[in-house]
């Protein structure tokens, strides 16, 4: 016999499922058609492409429109929510602690990719450490914004508490001084000493309340401890950033049991990617996500692996009662609730996390100045087909502007 299903059937056995999309929802067509204003007529536009395609893909509309803003030039800002900056102070005063022997991504890495990195540095320093290269840099990508963070090898989670919270307290203020000096260019996240909760709550609070920072970033581990483990009593870090309703950027620094990634710099190629998975997934499953919704998390790298292989923890959930301890619903409808850069470095690539998780999910990202990182950001945006003038406008600027309350 055959039956028909409602037209918002959500059972995934029904196959009402197709390109990495959800079923659709009700009230769709109202939410996106509510956001009419300065981009009336692309709004309509897009609208009339979501109803052809909403059967096949995830579409999330919501108002981000409205914060959409103009340059001097007329045209929308353009904002980068992923590059970094080395405090050449904190750099100087650190240099005798020998952070290289802590870090993941020298620890498990050959001589080739250790000594290359080195020679990057040479390069790259003025980048990293100044404003004057890094402007140049951002006009030449027609960057107007930078939300800058560390650079992930200043997090210190290494050192004693106290001098840790010390540490992250300098690089807080550095960069709030570097936004300071530039506020049309630059906005700033933070730091905080996550090898103790006390003091990551008291930094983190600093950071945003006093300094005016738009959050934190953090790495996807502490010392090689998940970041939902008991003995880092972290819960009250994230009950804290739900208070403030912030932004956690979560970069990772490697992998850190990686010695089958030393050779062919796989560290940062598998391990960054595969650390954050292994970051976000705990996030997930430990009920961090369901109980903090007001948390603006972040995933760098376009995801990492979990972003684009989501439905093998789906079925997992359905299939076993020991992924089922904690979280009520499906995985896969938490990890929407975050937010993607768009380091994926292929279109098509950058098209899958899109259609899967909504246009107003996604934001320009470059990891600047590094080698990894991505040189031709709007470039790479432009060349994803049947992509909306609306969505890339918003993929560009308007939903870090909303993210970050740039003003």
């Amino acid at each position: 016999m055959l039956f028909t299903c409602s037209q918002f059937c959500t059972d995934p056995r029904h196959n009402h499922f197709s390109n990495y999309g959800q079923a659709n929802q009700p009230g769709d067509e109202e939410a996106y058609a509510g956001n009419a204003g300065a981009f009336d007529g692309e709004i309509k536009r897009s609208l009339a492409t979501k109803k052809v395609v909403k059967k096949t893909i995830s579409v999330k509309p919501k108002s981000a429109t409205t914060h959409l803003f103009k340059n001097s030039k007329g045209k929308h800002k353009v904002v980068d929510i992923h590059c970094h900056y080395l405090n050449p102070v904190v750099n100087q005063k650190t240099s005798n602690l020998n952070a290289a022997q802590y870090d993941p991504t020298v620890i498990y890495a050959n001589k080739l990719t250790n000594e290359t990195n080195v020679a990057q540095m040479k390069t790259r320093a003025p980048k990293l450490t100044g404003v004057k290269e890094r402007l140049k840099d951002m006009d030449k990508m027609g960057v107007d914004i930078q939300v800058i963070s560390p650079a992930p090898y200043h997090y210190f989670y290494f050192t004693e508490p106290a001098y840790g919270a010390q540490l992250a307290r300098e690089v807080n203020e550095g960069i709030a001084q570097l936004v300071s000096d530039n506020p049309e260019r630059f906005v700033g996240m933070g730091s905080a000493p996550l090898q103790n909760a006390e003091l990551a709550v008291q930094e983190l609070e600093y950071a945003v309340k006093k300094l005016g920072l738009r959050g934190v970033e953090i790495n996807t581990n502490v010392n090689g401890l998940n970041l939902t483990d008991p003995s880092l009593g972290l819960e009250k870090f994230f009950a804290k950033a739900n208070e403030l309703g912030c932004v956690i950027f979560m970069h990772p620094l490697g992998f850190t049991q990686g010695e089958r990634l030393t050779n062919h710099y796989f560290n940062n190629v598998i391990g960054n990617p595969l650390d954050t998975t292994i970051a976000v997934s705990h996030l997930i499953f430990d009920g961090v996500v369901a109980r903090y919704p007001k948390i603006k998390f972040v995933a760098a790298h376009g995801g990492g692996f979990i972003a684009h292989y989501w439905a093998r923890m789906d079925h997992a959930w359905r299939a076993r009662p020991d992924t089922r301890t904690i979280i009520k619903k499906k995985p896969s409808s938490y990890l929407e609730k975050f937010y993607f850069d768009s380091i994926t470095f292929d279109p098509r690539m950058l098209k899958q996390l899109i259609d899967r998780y909504g246009a107003d999910h996604v934001m320009l990202g470059t990891d600047y100045p590094y080698d990894m990182g991505e040189d031709d950001p709007r470039g790479i945006i432009a060349e994803v087909k049947k992509l909306s003038a609306l969505d890339r406008k918003l993929i560009e600027g308007g939903n870090a502007v909303k993210l970050f309350k740039i003003k």
